[in-house]
């Protein structure tokens, strides 16, 4: 184990599932990475490595069959696969944050009709918030939820979906004034629906269609797609939670684990450009000794060793917050807005150093200089965070005078 990004007062058995996640990431993951997202194929084998894992239920409690780990658990073990390829995580995190929302807002028909599933990997979670004029203005969604009978038909245009294709299970935030009276606050009148289909793209159910997939600049591999309901219809049970009105709290629930997930990423992706960086930097040569021997060079690396770790301390911070049953919205927008800014700037110095070659596609670091910029806006941008932090901050520092 490296010296960077140590955690302290682990138990052998959080130990035990690190090491086999870190082994796996250095065998399967690492060396085909670059290959497979230079083709932005989806990393079947390696998905297939982390279900006989168990990662898939690592966070769903042992009675469904899963391995009821923490949430400290389940982010280093995002970090360590993060480090392999971070598309990878992505498949995980949104599948781990619609199980989450199960167990902590699913009605008991509901945890025992999809948890097993789910810790199982057999249906696999994607969640649906964002719609194509929306960015992080959750309150302007348009798509809507109307009651017909024992059914609700949805109609609108969702955004962003990642794992839109593969999934077969997806929770979606939609519009539903039923119960709800003129003049309601927005985030009072959203319903999240638990929407199965089958995976693939197309139209996958009636009224419910999967374009394709995005073409985007990193995060390839994982399917990131749009999500267009016409007509669609949902049983009433399939409301998260049986009641109407909820959904926005149960979302921002969901999202605020997923803030953690994303600075766990950046923690991972920011070790790997550290680790690549170092090794170059004593590999390459200039003015007849190792890059590393300069000190510009050496300055660069205490700049991005520091920074891996004041990011991991702090996503491990905010984990062991939420474990412990505190509010932990300040913590996990702090970590996640560092660790974002620092995994950016800790790959551009890696990039830095590699000189010209890190401009090569035959170098992992040219892939990594693509996939953080996405850290920069996942889960909430870098601006959402700041103003989280600023108005939780105004909240607990209030003045008395």
């Amino acid at each position: 184990m490296a010296r960077l990004a140590r955690t302290a007062g682990l138990t052998d058995v959080q130990q035990e599932i690190l090491s086999t996640v870190r082994d796996f990431v250095d065998k399967e993951i690492i060396p085909v990475a670059t290959d497979l997202e230079h083709r932005d194929e989806y990393p079947q084998q390696i998905v297939d490595g982390l279900k006989e894992l168990g990662l898939f239920g690592l966070m769903i409690p042992e009675e469904y069959g899963g391995l009821g780990e923490s949430l400290l658990t389940y982010a280093l073990c995002v970090e360590e696969i993060a480090r392999g390829w971070m598309s990878v995580s992505g498949i995980i995190n949104t599948h781990f944050i619609v199980a989450y929302m199960l167990k902590q807002h699913g009605t008991q028909e509901q945890k025992d009709h999809f948890l097993p599933r789910m810790a199982a990997g057999d249906v696999r979670g994607a969640f649906s918030m964002s719609e194509p004029g929306l960015g992080s203005d959750v309150s302007a969604i348009t798509s809507k939820a109307v009651k017909d009978g024992d059914e609700y038909v949805l109609n609108g245009q969702k955004m962003w979906l990642t794992n839109g294709g593969t999934s077969s299970l997806v929770a979606v935030l939609v519009r539903s004034d039923e119960g709800h009276p003129e003049g309601t606050a927005p985030h009072k009148s959203m319903t999240t629906f638990l929407v199965e289909k089958e995976p693939g793209f197309g139209e996958v159910r009636p009224g419910l269609t999967i374009p394709g997939k995005i073409d985007k600049m990193g995060y390839k591999g994982v399917d990131t797609t749009e999500l267009i309901m016409d007509g669609l219809r949902v049983p009433a049970d399939r409301v998260l939670g049986g009641v109407t009105g909820r959904g926005f709290y149960q979302m921002m629930d969901g999202v605020e684990v997923g803030r953690v997930n994303v600075a766990a990423r950046g923690c991972g992706v920011a070790q790997r450009a550290f680790e690549l960086g170092v090794q170059y930097a004593q590999q390459r040569h200039t003015f007849g000794k190792p890059i590393a021997q300069h000190q510009a060079i050496q300055f660069k690396l205490a700049e991005m060793a520091t920074k891996v770790e004041a990011a991991h301390a702090m996503m491990v911070n905010a984990a062991r917050k939420k474990d412990s049953g505190e509010r932990n919205d300040l913590e996990a927008g702090m970590a996640k807005y560092l660790a974002s800014e620092y995994c950016k700037e800790v790959v551009e110095d890696a990039f830095r150093i590699h000189g010209g070659y890190g401009f090569s596609k035959e170098y992992e670091i040219e892939r990594l200089y693509r996939e953080a910029p996405m850290l920069l806006i996942g889960e909430g941008t870098a601006e959402i965070q700041k103003m989280i932090i600023g108005r939780r901050l105004l909240e607990e520092y209030r003045f008395q005078g």
